[in-house]
């Protein structure tokens, strides 16, 4: 019965490093917080009409279902990191790029900007708002990346 062997680990594993633990659960908090601070600004009747709009055609639907699925990804990874996986830090580096550039993209009028942009006056005000939204997550992709603890706790997964 091979169920009731125990398996044996050749060798001992690494304990998570404290600064990927934070960056991994920096990720779940701030995507929990950006929920609730949409959930507080439109609240109940504003999310009905916010998906109703999004729904509208098969355009903004894909970009509303792709921003859902953007999250979720971003949330899997986290809990990735912790395991040690290399691949959730370059998928999470990827969906920030992608975030940013629709964002960017929004806001300067190619895509749907009535879903998701950024407002603003000119290009220089659109692109600081920009850098300001994505300060915490830039910081994140910092403790996944340049601490020489981080890249060998990945390096040794």
């Amino acid at each position: 019965m091979g169920l009731l062997k125990k398996s044996r680990l050749t060798h001992a594993r690494p304990n998570v490093p404290a600064l990927v633990q934070v960056a991994a659960l920096a990720i779940i908090m701030i995507r929990c917080l950006d929920v609730l601070m949409i959930l507080n600004t439109l609240g109940a009747r504003g999310i009905g009409e916010f998906i109703h709009r999004s729904v509208q055609t098969w355009n903004l639907t894909l970009v509303f279902l792709s921003s859902l699925v953007l999250v979720f990804i971003e949330i899997y990874c986290a809990f990735s990191l912790v395991k040690g996986r290399n691949w959730a830090r370059w998928v999470y580096l990827l969906t920030q790029i992608t975030a940013a550039s629709y964002l960017w993209a929004a806001s300067l009028g190619y895509g749907y900007p009535e879903l998701f942009s950024i407002a603003g006056g000119s290009k220089r005000e659109i692109f600081h708002a920009l850098v300001m939204q994505k300060l915490p997550d830039m910081l994140v992709l910092l403790l996944l990346f340049a601490p020489a603890s981080s890249r060998r706790f990945f390096r040794l997964q």
